[in-house]
């Protein structure tokens, strides 16, 4: 089981990476709505999962999909305020935001991980 999540995991990655190369390169191609959609719902979603890692994994999941959904029409609402609509930087501003949050996780992990250590 744990064979077939990883592989899961590292497809949908990898179609997610396809999803901003194609939108950033402005590459035309007939999965481009899919590909593109994909990155937007699940890079902002699955980094809020990683931050929520110690808990239930249903909870972690329901907010992790709210604060994808969040993310994207705050941001496209934004854009239109401004007068800014531009897909390309919308993938970019979720691409950016998406690694902000991987580094949150990671540098949280490291702190974790000293707590852990000093406590034994």
């Amino acid at each position: 089981m744990l064979k077939h999540r990883r592989a899961l995991t590292w497809v949908v990655a990898l179609a997610c990476i396809a999803g901003a190369v194609v939108a950033l390169f402005d590459i035309e191609t007939p999965l481009r709505p899919f590909l593109i959609s994909l990155f937007l719902l699940v890079v902002p979603g699955a980094a809020v999962v990683g931050l929520l890692r110690d808990r239930d994994p249903l909870a972690a999941l329901s907010v992790g999909a709210a604060a994808s959904l969040v993310l994207n029409v705050l941001l496209a609402q934004a854009m239109l305020l401004f007068g800014a609509w531009s897909p390309r930087a919308g993938v970019a501003t979720v691409a950016v935001l998406g690694g902000f949050m991987y580094v949150l996780r990671v540098l949280y992990r490291g702190k974790s991980m000293q707590t852990q250590q000093g406590a034994r």
